[in-house]
């Protein structure tokens, strides 16, 4: 495995460009030759998109397998990346609302969803007044694998914090406006129970950050990524504010869902749709009204 890892390390380091022609390459590979979860690519797709033709359909899915290849190819980047190149290639728009969240006092819950790419917003955290930032993950199953992961969360100034720690820390941090707990909020929930339509779908949700964004007043930030270009993406935060003087049950994951559909309508091949996001949609008890 080490032997394995030192590989991954070695190429990381090689300059982008070259990257990129992995990345032709494992495209190639992927959608003409393996067929990568197709099935399940294109029935997401063609699900969340009825109104679009055949073609439409099949534009967005080649485009979303080149994405997917480029992905690849930054994440294993993300091993050996400097701050000072990803300041370069990722710009981040509207940071004034985290010095606004540190001189309220109100630490932050930053959500975004699997769009493109999401690993490499990292910087963020030596561009803000916080002190703390914890990117959110789930543990892997391989332990191996799952600690050289973490080397990508924890770099730049991060600190990775497990899914399931996550609440118990919040709750034994001081809500100062020191923190920053950075969810990737659109993962398929371990139990499912509830669920809402999104992208004309039913659809489990995970809503461990609605439990604390109405137990606690912390500021609320969606994360829209965009990408500009191969290689360069732009980030926009905005905040989440609640209709009323605070946030209701559920009220933080309907707004985060209807933000982040309007992100993937806009750019719909930079979403991940081989993610079997739907395959539990059967076992949902309760529904959340968007």
């Amino acid at each position: 495995m080490n032997i394995i890892f030192y590989l991954v390390l070695l190429i990381s380091k090689l300059p982008m460009r070259v990257l990129y022609v992995f990345s032709d390459v494992i495209f190639l590979v992927v959608y003409y030759i393996i067929g990568y979860r197709k099935v399940v690519v294109t029935r997401n797709i063609r699900n969340s998109f009825p109104e679009k033709s055949e073609k439409e359909l099949e534009s967005i899915r080649r485009k979303f397998y080149q994405n997917f290849a480029d992905y690849l190819v930054e994440t294993l980047k993300a091993f050996s990346i400097s701050t000072t190149e990803l300041k370069v290639r990722v710009q981040h728009i509207n940071r004034d609302l985290f010095q606004e969240a540190h001189d309220q006092g109100k630490n932050v819950i930053l959500l975004a969803g699997h769009v493109f790419n999401w690993e490499w917003f990292t910087a963020l955290a030596t561009m803000v007044p916080q002190k703390s930032c914890y990117p959110v993950y789930r543990r892997m199953q391989s332990k191996f694998w799952d600690e050289k992961i973490k080397l990508i969360r924890n770099a730049h100034g991060n600190q990775a914090l497990e899914a399931g720690d996550v609440i118990r820390e919040v709750l034994r941090t001081p809500n100062d406006g020191d923190s920053i707990y950075m969810f990737v909020a659109d993962q398929s929930p371990l139990q499912v129970n509830m669920g809402i339509t999104f992208l004309n779908q039913l659809t489990p949700v995970f809503i461990g950050y609605d439990k604390l964004a109405t137990r606690l007043d912390m500021e609320l930030i969606y994360c829209e990524m965009k990408k500009v270009k191969r290689g360069y993406y732009q980030v926009n935060y905005h905040r989440i504010e609640p209709e009323g003087e605070k946030f209701q049950p559920n009220e933080v994951v309907v707004k985060f869902h209807k933000m982040l559909e309007e992100t993937i309508r806009k750019n719909p091949d930079n979403y991940l749709w081989s993610h079997r996001r739907w395959k539990y949609a059967a076992r949902i008890k309760n529904t959340i009204n968007l």
